[in-house]
């Protein structure tokens, strides 16, 4: 059976329906870019990943940093920017961190976190560590000049990175073949002298099952590893509704996308008392995790300067060491 991947699947997609319906009150303080049908590219990659892996996302990060072991609750408070969130209040949706369990950061800006990703690939092979780096970023992101500079220094150092594009067609609301000459994005990664490969990011068991042997490859020191994910959002390109009336896309487009949903495919391959339960269970805890986020106090306003920087003389010593 597929019983946690089920469940990592449908605790994102109900978490992420319930931030769609509270949106509009405006408790939830910060914008939010849903991960609503693209959810299976970051569980069946996180699957095979161990507690000391870490992970560097995008602005539409919900899904990597709870199929990494994120704290819903923690998440959930964040976007209402409560001082019990995963970075206090301060980063919201887009800047989401939990390096307990090795979510490292997401960020707003479009493809800075494929080069933080390298840096901390670089660093475990200085260490010797066994641990590996997952970079997650969307088709945009491949058109910045850090993705280019990144793959080729990955290469070079033969760096325990696998870089995982998820590739939802659009950036923002201009299609792949309308931005790019050549859209081939594992060609670009080839010629930098990496292996590449694309698959249907809504097959959950098929891409675990590549990640798990990419993911093994890197272990072995063979160096990074690419792979693009064909997925599609779903939802509008920042908040909780449709956008087809924009013109840029239509709804039936979107049918045969909705007739793939991993959750609805891999539910169906459940026996009904297990799905059952694991639904009751996500559905729980995505009530805590609201409870939770409105019972929860705003950061006090003494902690505006907090966690900006620093004027101890010794830390900087130590960084330049």
């Amino acid at each position: 059976m597929h019983a946690g991947l089920y469940r990592s699947l449908y605790r994102i997609r109900r978490v992420e329906e319930e931030i769609a319906r509270v949106y509009a009150t405006d408790k939830i303080k910060s914008p939010v870019h849903l991960s609503i049908g693209q959810e299976a590219v970051s569980v069946g990659v996180c699957d095979v990943l161990r507690p000391d892996d870490v992970v560097f996302g995008t602005y539409r990060g919900h899904a990597m940093y709870l199929a990494k072991g994120g704290d819903m609750s923690a998440m959930v408070a964040e976007l209402y920017g409560k001082v019990t969130g995963c970075t206090r209040g301060k980063g919201g949706s887009m800047h989401l961190i939990d390096t307990e369990c090795g979510v490292m950061g997401t960020s707003a800006v479009v493809g800075t976190t494929i080069a933080n990703a390298a840096g901390y690939a670089y660093a475990l092979k200085v260490r010797r560590s066994d641990a590996v780096v997952v970079c997650f970023f969307g088709d945009g992101a491949t058109e910045e000049g850090v993705f280019a500079e990144t793959l080729n220094f990955a290469v070079l150092k033969k760096l325990p990175v696998l870089f995982v594009c998820e590739n939802n067609g659009y950036a923002i609301h201009t299609a792949q073949s309308k931005r790019q000459g050549l859209p081939d994005i594992c060609a670009r990664a080839r010629a930098y002298g990496m292996p590449a490969e694309r698959l249907d990011g809504n097959d959950v068991l098929t891409l675990r099952d590549k990640a798990a042997d990419l993911v093994a490859q890197l272990r072995a020191g063979a160096g990074p590893q690419f792979l693009e994910a064909t997925t599609y959002r779903w939802r509008e390109h920042v908040g909780p509704g449709q956008d087809f009336k924009l013109g840029y896309r239509s709804q039936a487009e979107c049918e045969r996308w909705y007739e793939s949903d991993p959750v609805r495919v891999l539910a169906a391959q459940l026996p009904a008392d297990v799905r059952t339960k694991i639904e009751a269970a996500a559905e729980r805890e995505v009530a805590a995790a609201f409870e939770f986020a409105e019972s929860s106090p705003f950061p006090h306003p003494s902690e505006l300067m907090t966690d900006i920087f620093t004027e101890d003389s010794n830390e900087f010593a130590a960084c330049g060491r």
